[in-house]
């Protein structure tokens, strides 16, 4: 069951956080916009299946449809929301797959069987790829979850408090947090969390200057920097538990 559940949280994670751009979300109110979306989301589940359990990816996706139907009329545009929007994903795939607890195990990429003769293209696959493929989708799953999601839900929670700042280059911000959270959830995964007080030390020295002069921006950058760190060990911490289980 666990493979199940690791394709489609990787399918999810793709579909909200890398096929999802700004402008979707912005206008999701759009019905071509949200069935685009949905779209990618069936697509991609039984993709990371191999193909298979069709009926496991209708009611994930329907669901799916519903909660952010839920969402983008109802509910505002805030951390809370993101979170029990998450929240809500999660748990419906846990549920779903616990239903369809073989699903990824006969699709393709486990069961070459699923077709009469395997195809030209899966045969030239080496097997240990995809031997190793619900952990591949596991680490890229975890590295999405820490980067992206986190940017998201992290910029919600320090946009009341974020002072008026100087003229930068644009998305500096979103790039810096996005390459924080990366370098910190691979420091952890790989068994290397003393890593992380040279980041934070480094980043403290680049921001010096700024955060010197403005009280505002030093508590900003302190509060945004632990939320950052926070976030991507969470998520690092899940990972690594699930890779515990997987092996």
């Amino acid at each position: 069951m666990l493979e199940t559940i690791i394709a489609l949280l990787f399918a999810h994670s793709l579909a909200d956080f890398v096929f999802q751009t700004r402008a979707m979300v912005d206008h999701k109110t759009k019905f071509w916009v949200l069935s685009g979306h949905i779209a990618v989301v069936g697509t991609l589940s039984f993709a990371a299946l191999g193909f298979a359990s069709i009926w496991l990816v209708l009611i994930v996706t329907g669901l799916h449809l519903l909660m952010d139907f839920i969402k983008t009329y109802f509910m505002a545009k805030n951390l809370t929301s993101f979170l029990v929007d998450q929240t809500v994903h999660l748990l419906v795939i846990l549920v779903a797959a616990s239903q369809f607890p073989d699903a990824f195990a006969s699709g393709i990429w486990a069961d070459h069987s699923f077709w009469q003769s395997t195809p030209d293209w899966l045969r030239a696959i080496p097997q240990s790829w995809l031997d190793s493929l619900p952990l591949s989708m596991l680490l890229i799953s975890g590295m999405i979850f820490a980067t992206r999601a986190g940017g998201f839900a992290i910029g919600m929670f320090m946009k009341p408090i974020t002072p008026d700042p100087d003229q930068g280059i644009p998305n500096a911000g979103a790039i810096i947090g996005n390459l924080e959270r990366g370098m910190a959830f691979m420091f952890i995964l790989t068994g290397q969390p003393q890593n992380l007080g040279f980041l934070i030390a480094a980043k403290s020295i680049l921001r010096f200057g700024s955060a010197q002069n403005n009280r505002a921006v030093s508590e900003y950058v302190i509060i945004g920097t632990l939320c950052s760190f926070g976030w991507a060990f969470i998520v690092a911490i899940a990972t690594i538990s699930l890779r515990g289980l997987l092996d």
